[in-house]
């Protein structure tokens, strides 16, 4: 314990890399939030608002693993994630607050900026995410992590619970006259762009001229297929189930994103403002938690913190879904209940995700950061894919208790294939 090094000198640093995280904490919640409701307006089929929801996912398999590998060969006196972050995060932010303006317009226009704005935003996550673990060793990962995540809590507290409440406002536009669930998104997209300029401003990246023999390494990197046949490949398996664990867990939870606005609207009756503050608990315990569970891992374990956080969320799925079929009809009770539970949800999530990232990290070599980045995001965003069409079809069926079920039995695999993984900890 004593021979255990102190996030300490790092703070400062982390905090300014987590403004990248702060811009997807701010976007994604009210993206997940507002788009099936902008979508609703022309579709009533849930299978098919969850297909459409699939668009930046597609995107994220192909455009992640790509900028992820093609920021790791970059050399530029910025650095070799900058570039990216500094031209990808001002364009999506301009994309993200014409969506509003489209889904006012039409179908076609509506699906046609959703799909731009995808383009722009996941090629950025990739070189944001990689920018931590080049410049923290890798034993302090999981705390500078719960630093990086709390960044993103505050973003969608932010984002759901203050910035969502413009929705209910009404403006006036030209061709559209007055008319509202607008404003929330401009908004958004003015934070984005100053947190771009900070992290230019303010974020020196080290290493950013690769020596001759990382050169080297850098130009026989493997395309991201051959990487994953690598890894299938090795005799320590610990990094494919740590790989096919985030499959699962993400399987359940992108399949409940999507319609826990719905669900907030359609079954416990609240507005369009109010619809994002149920995502806005999930933040909000991001935000308290994220660098807690860090710490614990630092101390227990990454492992033991995230299979026994996995069970507290299986736990509390199984309570929403009680919640789901016993109440009647909407109340103020319901909700409540229903942001608690969401909370408690958010406050071991967290600590699943906040700590499997720097696992994977860890088995990786500063040139091949991105690689695994990469891998990660393969993995989570085609669980992403797949997840909300999956969900849409369960809701249609059985109703919103069967996508809870679902949700839960994805948790369980989960925490069942976590079991099997031997390494990735702090001291490896």
């Amino acid at each position: 314990m004593s021979g255990k090094k102190s996030l300490k000198g790092y703070y400062l640093t982390t905090f300014l890399i987590g403004l990248g995280f702060f811009t997807v904490g701010l976007l994604d919640p009210l993206y997940d939030t507002y788009i099936p409701i902008f979508l609703g307006k022309y579709i009533s089929s849930k299978s098919i608002i969850g297909i459409i929801m699939t668009l930046d996912n597609i995107l994220a398999i192909f455009l992640i693993p790509i900028f992820s590998a093609m920021s790791d060969r970059t050399v530029t006196p910025i650095g070799r994630r900058m570039p990216y972050i500094i031209t990808l995060l001002p364009l999506t932010a301009i994309l993200f607050a014409l969506v509003p303006i489209a889904a006012l317009s039409s179908l076609f226009y509506l699906i046609s900026a959703v799909f731009l704005l995808n383009l722009a935003k996941q090629a950025a996550r990739g070189p944001v995410v990689a920018l931590m673990p080049d410049m923290v060793p890798g034993d302090l990962r999981s705390e500078a992590n719960g630093v990086i995540n709390t960044m993103g809590g505050l973003a969608a507290i932010l984002g759901t619970v203050l910035l969502a409440r413009l929705m209910d406002v009404k403006i006036t536009l030209p061709h559209f006259g007055t008319t509202d669930n607008v404003l929330a998104f401009p908004v958004a997209s003015i934070f984005v762009i100053l947190a771009a300029l900070m992290l230019l401003l303010f974020v020196k990246e080290k290493n950013s001229a690769l020596s001759e023999s990382e050169k080297k390494d850098s130009e026989k990197k493997e395309p991201l297929l051959q990487s994953l046949k690598a890894v299938i490949s090795e005799e320590n398996k610990s990094a494919l189930y740590i790989l096919l664990s985030l499959f699962s867990w993400f399987l359940g939870y992108q399949g409940i994103l999507p319609f826990i606005g719905t669900y907030s609207k359609e079954v416990l009756g609240t507005s369009s403002g109010t619809a994002a503050l149920a995502s806005g608990m999930v933040g909000i315990s991001y935000a308290i938690f994220a660098i807690p569970s860090g710490k614990l891992a630092h101390e227990k374990g990454r492992k033991k913190v995230i299979r026994a956080s996995l069970l507290v969320v299986i736990a509390v799925m199984l309570l929403i879904t009680l919640h789901s079929v016993t109440i009647a009809g909407s109340s103020t009770a319901s909700l409540y209940i229903f942001w608690a539970l969401l909370f408690v949800f958010g406050t071991f999530w967290v600590a699943v995700v906040n700590n499997s990232f720097p696992m994977l990290w860890q088995l990786s070599t500063f040139e091949t950061i991105g690689i695994y980045t990469g891998l990660y995001y393969f993995f989570n965003q085609a669980a992403s894919v797949v997840s909300p069409p999956i969900s849409g079809f369960i809701i249609d069926i059985f109703g919103y208790p069967g996508l809870f079920i679902f949700v839960a039995i994805t948790m369980l695999v989960s925490y069942i294939l976590m079991g099997k993984v031997d390494r990735g900890e702090a001291e490896d």
